[in-house]
């Protein structure tokens, strides 16, 4: 066994085991880089100190590496005395694994990740800040990543790390490879039959500190469907809410503004026709021929279409006719079939023609393009739910493959498609209101789409710029005195919206877009609620039930990673915690000379260690965190190995959680993990279809099964058959009539079936309606 560095001076690794003084000893972490140590001793003249960036390698001598990485710094100093040649000095080297060289990139801004597996978000991460540098081939897809926030100021470490944890797997950068694998990548067993084991060297750790009953609170979630309807009067601008809306941080998903002579590979993904696409003078300029769907222009990531989004597909000035899709959101592959929406563009009369697309076909009015003229082309979605997909968690029993959640969350989706005509000789054009060609409502829209600027065969124009935002998750609707409905835009007066919502909570109109009088409006929302799950698991309590303690031990955490954005994330959370925390926790640390190593045989944390020690009653099966090895021997390679394993309860491998006050926690009652019954679906379609000076007409929008119904209270409080104290009435039809007994009024409605005690829906539809009576 050998240790070679390369100090990058052209004359390639140097042998230095010559002038080890101690060591080396490498460490190896779970999810972390491993590290080696090592002290040298200049002892000759042809002795070369180190330096900072150079290659660091401890080579067996079947050509094995167990060590490859850089020194991140030079090595310290030590003065020793004089000696034949001069001064003497002792060199204290440490040197982190190969992922240092990932680790000083800044990792670039990005959307975040929708819909990949944990494997793919390794491979860009990683193809992004060091193209080419990896080889990638050991990073397997492990589960599916519901979604994945990307944060500037995290290196790349870190996020392989959170990345792991979510998914219950390990990482690894050696020898210019990176690998990712579920837990376990190899099973050990720690035996008393064993040949070498050393009882002495085997150290056991086992405490009971089970709990069975636990509270999870997670991040602030959407709750309560609320919809608030007003009346205009001509003059007043600003209404107030009827509950404070839940809303996340807008944020700016993509701001591309061509800059430079080429596409940001960061954000654009090619194919086709390349050489009819080009950047320059601040556009994008294509011009492109062929058959449909030759050319596709598309957003490097999937796209959660959940709340509110905008996509700003730019300023079109064709420069010829054209034939293609500007703008379309897909369900899976770029194709004119799976275009959930977009704008279709065609040839007309040496012109192009814009026309909407829903599902694949052209629908509504098409509208025909003037020369000189630039055309602004937006889509405004507005999802039911805003998130579209449940967290995974993992445990020991559900291990990657087979994790607690994941589930999509069904949502319908509003489809709103503007052009908006700029005419450079007419400056009054610029605050005309768009032309809306589509404006709809979808059943079943995927979690995540695909967004293509381009998909075209024939297209001949210039692009300024596209964005991707997520404004207010909140949908403002109103409908003039003889009018239909049409969709007002939250957001900034700048960007040519008609309206913003505040945390007040109110909504106030721009002096140029008041309601008229008489003008009906329609606020859609979610309210804010803190999410939290109480889980009890019953098996555990009734066997530790004594004379002297009922048996519940319970606990109260918040969820750190994987993030419990819902209620329903925090069930899942609390039962993966419930897999481990039930059972006694095992922790060890077992020494052992790789002479006792199988031939060719290596201990890497994320390992499984089987231990069984009859003689101990420990009959168990833990994870490698650590690995420290020494190197007692270069020539015989002889090392000791320092292992130290810890099961799930003693070490959670797939949850981060941190303990917080009693006094935050909401109110809850603990369920226990047999009667965690899917509740009955949330009233998301409820609407007022009238108003009168006395009642209220809501349409529920269900079919009420068989011997359900759906229940109304003043507060959103008490639901259930016991508690009548606000309550307003139990319906069984769809369609109900509720007394109006003031100006203001709020009516809260649940679903329930027809089991003994009913099961109802997890969140209210909350209906307020402030007319004039």
């Amino acid at each position: 066994m050998k240790i070679f560095i390369d100090n990058l001076d052209g004359s390639g690794p140097r042998d230095y085991s010559v002038f080890l003084e101690s060591g080396p000893r490498v460490h190896r972490f779970l999810n972390r880089a491993a590290e080696i140590e090592a002290t040298l001793v200049g002892t000759t003249p042809e002795f070369v100190v180190p330096v900072a960036g150079a290659r660091v390698q401890l080579v067996k001598r079947d050509g094995g590496k167990v060590f490859t990485g850089y020194l991140f710094d030079p090595p310290a100093y030590e003065y020793l005395g004089w000696g034949m040649a001069g001064p003497t000095y002792r060199y204290k080297l440490v040197a982190p694994s190969d992922e240092c060289l990932l680790d000083r990139k800044a990792i670039p801004g990005r959307a975040p990740m929708a819909g990949r597996t944990a494997g793919a978000a390794i491979r860009i991460l990683t193809e992004e800040l060091l193209p080419g540098k990896f080889d990638l081939t050991g990073v397997d897809d492990v589960v599916p990543l519901p979604y994945f926030e990307v944060h500037a100021g995290k290196n790349w470490s870190l996020h392989a790390a959170e990345i792991a944890l979510r998914s219950r797997a390990t990482y690894r950068v050696h020898d210019g490879a990176v690998t990712f694998q579920a837990i376990p990548t190899a099973v050990h067993d720690i035996s008393e039959k064993s040949h070498g084991l050393s009882a002495a060297d085997l150290k056991l750790q086992r405490q009971c500190r089970i709990s069975n009953d636990l509270t999870i609170l997670g991040d602030a979630e959407p709750q309560a469907y609320v919809k608030d309807y007003f009346c205009g009067d001509g003059m007043s601008m600003r209404f107030d809410l009827s509950q404070v809306p839940f809303t996340r941080p807008n944020r700016m998903l993509l701001d591309e503004e061509f800059k430079g002579t080429s596409l940001d590979p960061l954000h654009w993904t090619l194919r086709g026709n390349s050489t009819g696409i080009s950047v320059g003078s601040g556009k994008l300029h294509i011009e492109c021929t062929g058959a449909d769907g030759s050319t596709v222009l598309q957003f490097a990531d999937n796209i959660e279409v959940g709340g509110a989004l905008i996509f700003q597909h730019g300023q079109l000035s064709f420069t010829g006719p054209s034939d293609g899709i500007i703008g379309g959101l897909y369900n899976g592959t770029v194709s004119a079939l799976s275009c959930m929406a977009g704008f279709r563009v065609t040839p007309n009369a040496g012109q192009s023609a814009i026309q909407a697309v829903i599902g694949g076909l052209p629908v509504g009015p098409v509208v025909g393009s003037t020369a000189g003229h630039q055309y602004g082309l937006t889509t405004r979605v507005y999802a039911s739910e805003i998130y579209r997909s449940k967290e995974l968690f993992h445990s020991s029993v559900h291990v990657a493959g087979n994790g607690r959640g994941g589930d999509i969350i069904a949502a319908d989706t509003r489809i709103v498609l503007e052009l908006h005509d700029f005419d450079p000789a007419n400056p009054s054009s610029v605050a005309s209101l768009p032309i809306v060609l589509y404006d709809g409502l979808l059943t079943n829209v995927p979690g995540c789409c695909a967004y293509a600027l381009i998909d075209g065969g024939s297209l001949h124009c210039d692009v300024t710029f596209t964005r991707i935002s997520r404004p207010v998750d909140a949908e403002v609707r109103s409908a003039a005195p003889g009018q239909g409905y049409r969709t007002r835009l939250p957001g900034a007066l700048s960007e040519g919206a008609e309206c913003s919502i505040s945390e007040s909570p109110a909504v106030q109109f721009f002096s140029g877009s008041v309601p008229v009088s008489d003008e009906k409006i329609i606020v859609s929302y979610r309210a804010r609620g803190r999410s939290v799950a109480h889980i009890n698991d019953p098996d555990s309590i009734n066997r530790s039930r004594t004379d002297a303690d009922n048996g519940v031990f319970g606990a109260v955490c918040e969820v750190v990673s994987p993030a419990a954005r819902t209620s329903a994330d925090c069930t899942n959370a609390a039962l993966a915690l419930l897999d481990d925390s039930v059972r006694e926790s095992w922790a060890g640390e077992y020494r052992i000379w790789n002479d006792f190593l199988a031939p060719g045989e290596d201990v890497h944390p994320g390992d499984a260690i089987n231990v069984s020690a009859a003689s101990r009653n420990a009959e168990f099966r833990a994870i490698v965190r650590e690995v420290h090895i020494e190197v007692h021997d270069l020539r015989n390679e002889r090392m000791e190995y320092r292992i130290r394993f810890a099961d799930d309860q003693a070490e959670p491998l797939a949850l981060a959680c941190r303990s917080i006050s009693s006094l935050t926690v909401p109110s809850t009652t603990s369920l226990p993990t047999t009667q965690l019954e899917t509740g009955m679906p949330p009233l998301a379609a409820a609407e007022v279809i009238e108003i009168a000076s006395t009642t209220v007409t809501i349409d529920t929008g269900v079919s009420l099964p068989r011997g359900g119904g759906i229940e109304v209270r003043r507060s959103d409080a008490g639901f259930g058959t016991e508690n009548d104290r606000n309550l307003i009435g139990r319906f069984g039809t769809r369609v109900i009539t509720l007394p109006r007994l003031s100006r203001v009024q709020t009516y809260f409605l649940r679903q329930y079936d027809a089991s003994l005690p009913p099961l109802y829906s997890e969140f209210s539809t909350a209906i307020f309606v402030d007319y004039p009576l």
